[in-house]
């Protein structure tokens, strides 16, 4: 009984060593097999320093990461907050490209728009001088062109009855002294001043100088006034109608000679400030086709509340009156850019808050670096503060990089979360409290 149980438990013994033995032979083999082999050592806080050998990092004195065989690189980094590594294969899948910060001079085109105003100095008003009532009316709407001297309307007033008959009288009364025989002696100055005098109140009362004339001439009262254009121009308004009745003061027409224009120019930011007075300006009028020259006035700007613009006046020569009040043009003038530094202006991403541009500090690692920025000159922006000559910024392709970059900060402030640790620093060291290179 006993030797059966002997030799099934050696058997046993036997089948245990040799699947012990076949086991360490697989283990040692797939050892002696398996391990994956060490392109490199990584230096984690400074990619671009690689190493053969294992050691000490020279610049951080942290210890070089292996990267082995099949393994991204990217995962033995530990960079700054905000920063994302991007192979070079990668980034030619999605178009990257950066351009190299340098110090610009030269000149910017400035575009903008503008309106077309009548020049104040060029604008009359034709007034009332007495209370009365509208007689007649030409068809004389606003926008049209009148004629100096034209007949515009016709009206009646009571207070021209005496004002006609003391001037005729006095024109009676000079040419009594003159036919005395006594130009020279004062009482024929004393006609003719007084003639002088009953002149002006005609004027001041509203009648032109070629109804004065007539009524010289014909020795007549006349019972209807003539209302006339004082110079060449187009009509801007025109406030009366047919056998209206007026008062004193009341605005019968305004006038403008547009041989000579303002146009007002809209302007951001520091705009006003470069264009000095002289500075020529190309207006163009789409709607004409057509395209003069201005000149920017010695006025300063004014603040626009309503727009958040500076209005800048520009005057402008129309001789043929092509340019109407409240037309829009085109404004576009050269001026000197500042010299600084400066970047494309595709480079710059405004959250609104805060403006960042993605910087190549390595072949692989883009980090966010917030600017101030100046002045825009064509299609590139000065940068006061956040970039130095030399530094190399991404200008296409940054929205897709600023995108991997904000779910990289958010994965980080999540895992922190997750183990109820508050996480002040990223594995580099940088701090993540108020944190704001992404504000929202």
């Amino acid at each position: 009984m006993n030797k059966p149980r002997a030799v099934v438990s050696l058997l046993v013994l036997g089948l245990a060593v040799f699947a012990a033995g076949r086991y360490s032979g697989t283990s040692s083999h797939a050892q002696h097999t398996d391990p994956k082999r060490v392109l490199y050592y990584l230096d984690p806080m400074h990619p671009a320093y690689r190493s053969d050998k294992p050691g000490i990092a020279p610049d951080c004195g942290m210890a070089l990461e292996p990267v082995y065989e099949g393994e991204d690189p990217a995962a033995k980094l530990q960079l700054p907050v905000g920063a994302v590594s991007i192979s070079r294969e990668k980034q030619q899948l999605i178009g990257v490209r950066v351009q190299t910060v340098d110090k610009h001079s030269g000149s910017r085109l400035i575009r903008t728009t503008g309106h077309v105003e009548a020049d104040d100095n060029r604008v009359y008003r034709i007034m009332a001088g007495t209370e009365g009532s509208v007689q007649s009316l030409e068809n004389n709407p606003a926008g049209t062109i009148v004629k100096r001297n034209q007949l515009l309307a016709t009206f009646y007033s009571k207070e021209f009855r005496q004002a006609e008959q003391s001037y005729l009288i006095s024109l009676n009364g000079l040419e009594r002294a003159k036919g005395s025989g006594h130009d020279g002696d004062e009482q024929v100055r004393l006609a003719e001043t007084n003639v002088r005098v009953s002149e002006e109140q005609l004027r001041a009362l509203g009648m032109g100088d070629p109804q004065i004339k007539e009524l010289a001439k014909a020795r007549q009262i006349t019972r209807d006034i003539n209302v006339i254009s004082p110079i060449d121009g187009i009509v801007l308004t025109r406030n009366i109608s047919p056998a209206q009745r007026f008062d004193r003061g009341a605005e019968f027409y305004r006038i403008a000679d547009l041989r000579k224009i303002w146009i007002i120019a809209d302007l951001f930011g520091d705009g006003a400030r470069v264009l000095r007075p002289g500075t020529k300006v190309k207006v163009t009028v789409r709607e004409l086709s057509k395209s003069v020259y201005a000149t920017v006035s010695d006025n300063p700007p004014l603040f626009d509340p309503a727009s958040r613009t500076l209005k800048l006046r520009l005057e402008a020569d129309n001789p043929d009156m092509a340019l109407r009040p409240d037309m829009f043009v085109d404004l576009e003038f050269r001026t000197l850019a500042p010299p600084g530094l400066s970047v494309s202006a595709e480079a710059i991403l405004d959250s609104g808050l805060q403006k960042i541009v993605y910087v190549q500090t390595s072949e692989d690692i883009f980090e966010p670096r917030p600017v101030e920025i100046g002045t825009a000159f064509g299609n590139r922006v000065t940068v006061a503060r956040g970039l130095a000559v030399g530094d190399r910024v991404v200008t296409a392709a940054n929205f897709l990089i600023d995108s991997e970059s904000r779910m990289r900060t958010g994965a980080l402030r999540a895992a922190s979360a997750k183990h109820d640790t508050p996480m002040t620093h990223d594995p580099a060291g940088n701090s993540l409290l108020n944190h704001n290179i992404h504000p929202r």
